[in-house]
């Protein structure tokens, strides 16, 4: 099989995009984009670095959870890792892709634009959760948002009861993790943290 290097080569292979999937993109949200933002918990954040290096982050919180208007994205920034790829890659480039999934919805929308990072204590104060507000705040110049076809989702079944996977098919996050890089932190193979433990972790900086 040959190795695909020019948008020609690409074109030959598929064809022309369609009116509809090329007419679909807009500059702002519309009353549809902004209710869909309204409903969704988890959006997954792309950027990249000065060299062009790509990173997807996820985030999720209550319905809604992204403040928007037509023009503008207000996104919060809740306790993670602190590894701030995100956050960083914004730094090097302000720029950033944003994917909106509901669950039990098939359609996802994508928005891409400008990103600028914020830690004004008023604007962080919007999003306060148990009293607790964010570090910084995502704020997003829209430049293109479209509803994306419902072909991915279909076809992975991802909302499927049926096709759910039980979470003991994979070994606990401490499991692999133990495994991954246990030699370099000194874990045993006795010391792996249990699902349980970590969930509770979690629970306690949410916020």
């Amino acid at each position: 099989m040959g190795r695909i290097e020019t948008l020609d080569q690409l074109r030959q292979l598929y064809g022309e995009q369609g009116g509809r999937t090329r007419d679909k993109v807009m500059a702002a949200l519309d009353a549809h984009c902004l209710r869909f933002i309204a409903l969704s918990p988890f959006v997954l954040v792309a950027t990249a670095d000065a060299h062009g290096a790509a990173d997807v982050s996820p985030r999720g919180d209550a319905p809604g959870f992204v403040a928007a208007t037509e023009r503008e994205l207000l996104l919060p920034d809740r306790p993670g890792n602190n590894r701030i790829d995100t956050l960083s890659n914004i730094i090097a480039t302000g720029r950033v892709g944003l994917l909106f999934v509901i669950p039990g919805v098939d359609e996802t929308l994508r928005v891409n634009g400008r990103a600028t990072i914020h830690d004004d204590p008023a604007l962080a104060a919007r999003f306060r959760v148990d009293g607790r507000a964010p570090r910084t705040v995502l704020r997003v110049a829209v430049e293109e948002a479209f509803l994306h076809c419902a072909k991915a989702f279909m076809r992975s079944r991802l909302w499927s009861a049926d096709a759910q996977v039980p979470r003991a098919a994979l070994p606990t996050m401490g499991e692999m993790l133990r495994d991954q890089i246990g030699a370099k932190t000194g874990i045993s193979s006795g010391e792996a943290e249990s699902q349980e433990a970590m969930l509770e972790r979690y629970r306690r900086v949410l916020y």
